[in-house]
């Protein structure tokens, strides 16, 4: 073999040495178009079924959230009065076991120890008596029932108490039924 043909024989083996090399890299450049493709077409359809997906669970979680609160509304509603129902269940059990022995001196005294005893109860639950008698009149706190002419009290004073009324933390429950100086 001439020169001119190791020559020309080598340029042929690194052409198809090229060839070669060009073609695994034209395989993995369609393999990663097609991957590509995939990978947008899954990202284009995952997506929208991965929010779906969270969407859902978050629906669910509220729904959830919505029934726990319900429920321990409820609960609360239920169960609110229990401390007070067990204060007024003791001062119950005295006014029973009075009506028992309502013969002799000490009746008196003891139906009284029972309405302190009923009034402490009510009272650290948060009742509180609305002051009245010899108070300026205020509608938010009093009803009048009745006027009355009288000199002891100034006009616009309340003279005289028919019910009592009372607060619940505050909150008037009960106005109080007030006769109203002139």
């Amino acid at each position: 073999m001439t020169d001119k043909e190791k020559i020309e024989e080598k340029e042929v083996e690194e052409e198809i040495k090229e060839e070669a090399a060009e073609e695994p890299e034209k395989e993995e450049e369609g393999k990663k178009e097609e991957i590509k493709d995939e990978a947008a077409g899954a990202t284009a359809e995952e997506p929208a079924e991965d929010e779906n997906t969270k969407y859902l669970r978050l629906m669910a979680d509220f729904q959830n959230y919505k029934k726990r609160v319900e429920k321990e509304k409820k609960d609360l509603y239920a169960y609110a009065n229990e401390n007070i129902m067990n204060e007024l269940l003791k001062v119950l059990d005295n006014f029973e076991r009075a009506l028992d022995h309502e013969d002799g001196e000490g009746f008196k005294e003891g139906v009284e120890m029972i309405f302190k005893q009923l009034g402490d109860a009510l009272e650290k639950s948060g009742l509180a008596e609305i002051p009245a008698l010899g108070e300026e009149f205020d509608p938010q706190k009093h009803n009048a029932v009745m006027t009355e002419d009288t000199d002891e009290y100034e006009s616009g004073k309340v003279s005289g108490v028919m019910q009592k009324g009372y607060t619940l933390n505050g909150k008037v429950i009960r106005p109080s039924m007030v006769k109203v100086a002139n």
